[in-house]
Order: structure tokens, then C-alpha cells, then sequence
């Protein structure tokens, strides 16, 4: 069993938050384990020998409340600083990314390396503190001032790689900004809003709407949208076309649960008959999604890879010209943890690329602010090491969907099973408000499009519809009064055009 001192602000700690909270073996990969509190201390009981690490929500001081990980331990008698042990794995993945990202080749960058200097002297004077309360008081700080530096090291990096894709050839972000439309509303004013800050939509493919009863089919809305996009000359991404969230699946597959065979057919069919219909239309087919986190029928591993093949093999065959994406959700994988009938995220990337999988990129849904698995808060630094992961599986990467709130307060919304209130997920810096979610998506929009295989951005929600994903998300309000978020969006896509113009200018 691994034991730890848990402290606040040096005293033992008597409410410890476990909500968000896990266990993880090598590779970062979850595990199962039981967590526990008792007196200010936490435990984790766990189900395999050898090292791990825990996942906790943590409050950092004025750096935000994030879903933060310690290093991976052994077991000891003596139980571990909570404190101490998260500002040491803080500071060994700045040490890492700081070598990775070549930073002591840049001059510019002299002030960052000084400052990491002074967050491992504080950290070393935590490791020589006289006992844990005074250790954990030192830590607090080193991990406070190690997050903010962090996130400067991901924005330094990103503004480097940046200035590289605009003084190259290609453009920053090839697919460039896109957001995912409420089929139900096509409002003058809606597709007014799209138009003035968006390069192209992703139009929703959602099973259970498409046929609500077997062989009884609804394109109305997906017609109406695609004859929208058409006319207003805006490129259309498109599914997932295969997802097992329980919001996508209709009703009566379930009677197909246990008889894989028949459930293959039939996604088989679906799938044929919507590529198909627009096939002329579409330009990025999100043809799976989510199949690594989803697993409501309860399929094997091989029989996951399987309709991911069968399914990518089949849109490429009859959209040859069209992009085919492997979506992966909640891409920092803590749902294994919980369901053994997943896969890791990266695991099931590696697979399809592995198994000769015909598709063309992956795409990454990244949510910020939901107290549910995969929506926690993380900083810029953890997000900037997610995507760097995808480097080794050679394909080019779109960020899917992407969102984070403007407010904290209950929009009454109930989809996360009454754990609507943002509070509950953490906070980048301060509490959500409409400046923060401007600035949570410039930092992100300047992180994601540094890298260079990342080719499209989609956020997710519009307005603060009914069936938004993430309360208060939208960038615009409900009636379609625009947020600071919107504004933001539209001067960052004004800066890189005119960065794009002055470089041909220049030829």
C-alpha cells in the first residue's frame, strides 16, 4: 500500500478531494486501485506489484486547481509529502520538456532557465525541511511558481514553433478554425456567426438522430446543413459516424448487444449509407469516435480494432478524395482506471496505426471544466506534452473539439449527472469568467497550432444552447450575443492573416 502526508497550507489536511483522482503504472497508463482518507493521510491500495503514481486535484495557489500527478513510487513504510512528491514530478517534467524543446539553444529564453533554477532551490529547501508541515509549506510554493513557469515554457516553445510555420512554406494551420454546429438551429443569425469566425463546420453525425427507429431514417437537419455549407462555400467535417456514447446509440441497437456479427452488419450499413448520401459534400470524415473511452456493448480489444478497420477501410474506399480521422476522447485516458473494458488512449492510437489501419490523421477531443473523467482542468504544459505524444504515430493531428466554460455558476444543466458546476473541475489561474475563457483560448489556440502536424481546430459549441457540452462553453450566449471568447477567436485568425499576407508580400 502507498501511503501519503497530505498537508494544507502546514497543517494536516482534514478534506481531501478525491474527485478526478487515480492511479497509474509506467507510461502514465491508469490502473485500478482503491483510494482512501483517514486523518490527513491518503491511500492507495493497489492492484498490481510494482510502481505507480497518483492523479489528484490539486489547488496551487494563484497558478489554478488542476488535475495534477505525482512520479511513480514504491511502497515504503514510511509514508510520502503529497506536497513534496507533486512539486518534484512538477519539476521533472519541466526539466524534461526543457531538454526535449532544446530551450538552452535560445538566448530568449535565458530568464525561463533562471527561473527553473530558482524553483529546484526552493524544491531542494522542501527536501531539507525539519519535518512534513514545514516541507509541504516550501513545496506549495515550488509547485505554485512551477506551474506558472510551466505554462510560460509551453507558451515560449509555442510562440518559437509559430514563427517557424509562418516563415515557411505552408501555412500556420492548414484546415484551419472550425466549430461544431446545433443541427436544430439555423437561425440567419446562427450561420451569420459561423460565418464571421469560422473557416469551415463539423457537422454532427449522431446515430440516434439519424434513425431513431430501425430502418426509419432523419436527414432532414444534416440536409439542410449541408446545402448551408455548400452555399456559403465553407468546407464540412463530418461524424463521428461510429460512436458508443449512450447520447449517440439508439435505443434499439441494444437488442443487438450480445451478437457481435449482427452489431458489425449493421454499423457496416450505416456507415455505407451515410457516406454515401455525402460523400460530394464532405471533407473530413470523423468516422470513429471515441471507441478507445465508449464501450457500452461491451466489445473486446480486438473486436474494437476490428470495426475500426472495417469502418476506415470502407469510407476510404467510397470517399477516396476525403480525409479519414480516427477521433480519440478524453485523450488523457483516467476512464481505464474505472472501465477494464476500455482502451488507453494512446494504445488504441498506436494499434490502429500498427494494425495497417487505412485512415489518413487522428483527431483529439480536449475539454476543460467538467468534473467528469478527461474534462478536469490541466495546465498549458501537460496539454503541450499530450500532443507531443502523438509525434511517433506519424500522422497529422486535428484538435476535434475543444472547449472551456465562462462562468461558474449552475446553468441548470444536468448531463454530467448533477456534477454540472464547473467549480467542481478546477480553474485555470482564477474562477471561470468570459476574460478567462479568452485567454484559456488563445493560450490553447497558440499551444495546438505551434505544433507542427496539428492541422485544425474545432471548438465545440456555438451558443449555450440546451444541449451544449460544456456549461456556459459557448463562445457566444444564448441569444447569440457574442462573448469576449468570440471577439478573441476573430482577432487571432486576424493576426495570422495578416502574418499569411505580409509572407507573400515578401515573395
Amino acid at each position: 500500500m502507498l501511503k501519503f502526508e497530505v498537508y494544507n497550507e502546514g497543517a494536516p489536511a482534514t478534506n481531501i478531494d478525491l474527485g478526478g483522482a487515480y492511479a497509474f503504472s509506467q507510461e502514465s497508463i491508469p490502473i485500478r486501485a482503491d483510494l482512501g482518507v483517514q486523518e490527513g493521510m491518503l491511500t492507495i491500495a493497489k492492484r498490481m506489484p510494482g510502481a505507480c503514481g497518483l492523479a489528484i486535484l490539486w489547488h496551487a495557489g494563484s497558478a489554478g486547481k488542476f488535475l495534477l500527478t505525482t512520479t511513480r513510487l514504491m511502497e515504503r513504510a514510511q509514508p510520502y509529502n503529497l506536497n513534496v512528491e507533486l512539486a518534484r514530478a512538477q519539476l521533472a517534467r519541466m526539466s524534461q520538456k526543457r531538454e526535449e524543446w532544446g530551450l538552452f539553444d535560445f538566448a530568449s529564453a535565458e530568464a525561463l532557465n533562471r527561473e527553473l533554477d530558482l524553483v529546484r532551490a526552493k524544491f531542494i529547501q522542501a527536501l531539507n525541511a525539519p519535518d512534513g508541515a514545514a516541507a509541504s509549506v516550501l513545496a506549495d510554493e515550488a509547485l505554485e511558481a512551477g506551474i506558472t513557469l510551466g505554462e510560460k515554457m509551453a507558451l515560449f516553445h509555442a510562440d518559437v514553433f509559430i514563427d517557424r510555420r509562418r516563415n515557411s512554406s505552408s501555412p500556420p494551420l492548414r484546415g484551419g478554425f472550425g466549430c461544431q454546429i446545433d443541427l436544430l438551429s439555423q437561425s440567419e443569425l446562427y450561420q451569420q456567426r459561423l460565418m464571421e469566425a469560422f473557416d469551415f463546420i463539423t457537422v454532427p453525425m449522431v446515430w440516434k438522430h439519424i434513425e431513431p427507429k430501425e430502418r426509419t431514417h432523419n436527414f432532414l437537419q444534416v440536409d439542410a446543413w449541408m446545402k448551408w455549407a455548400a452555399a456559403a462555400r465553407r468546407p464540412v467535417h463530418a461524424g463521428p459516424l461510429v460512436s458508443f456514447e449512450k447520447s449517440h446509440l439508439p435505443d434499439w441497437m441494444y437488442l443487438w448487444e450480445h451478437d457481435y456479427e449482427t452489431l458489425r452488419d449493421m454499423i457496416y450499413e450505416h456507415v455505407q449509407r451515410v457516406v454515401q448520401r455525402y460523400d460530394k459534400q464532405v471533407r473530413v470524415w470523423r468516422v470513429v469516435g471515441g471507441l478507445n473511452a465508449f464501450n457500452s456493448f461491451d466489445l473486446t480489444f480486438e473486436q474494437i480494432i476490428e470495426l475500426t478497420r472495417i469502418t476506415c477501410l470502407l469510407v476510404k474506399k467510397l470517399a477516396p478524395r476525403s480525409s479519414v480521422i480516427i477521433d480519440i476522447a478524453l485523450p488523457f485516458g483516467e476512464y481505464y482506471a474505472r472501465n477494464p473494458k476500455t482502451i488507453p488512449p494512446l494504445l488504441y492510437a498506436d494499434m490502429a496505426v500498427q494494425s495497417g489501419v487505412k485512415f489518413d490523421a487522428f483527431g483529439i477531443q480536449l475539454y476543460s471544466g467538467v468534473p467528469a473523467d478527461g474534462m478536469y482542468v490541466r495546465d498549458l504544459l501537460q496539454i503541450s506534452s499530450l500532443l507531443d505524444e502523438f509525434v511517433s504515430m506519424s500522422k497529422p493531428l486535428h484538435i476535434s473539439a475543444c472547449q472551456a466554460p465562462s462562468d461558474v455558476s449552475s446553468d441548470g444543466w444536468d448531463a454530467w449527472a448533477g456534477q454540472a458546476c464547473v467549480t467542481k473541475a478546477g480553474h485555470w489561474h482564477n474562477p471561470w469568467s468570459q476574460r478567462l475563457q479568452a485567454e484559456w483560448l488563445q493560450a490553447f489556440f497558440r499551444v495546438a497550432i505551434s505544433k507542427p502536424y496539428v492541422e485544425s481546430i474545432c471548438w465545440r459549441d456555438l451558443a449555450d444552447y440546451e444541449g451544449h457540452y460544456v456549461p456556459h462553453g459557448g463562445l457566444c450566449r444564448n441569444n447569440l450575443e457574442p462573448k469576449l471568447a468570440f471577439k478573441e477567436l476573430r482577432n487571432f485568425k486576424a493576426i495570422l492573416a495578416d502574418a499569411e499576407a505580409l509572407k507573400r508580400d515578401r515573395k
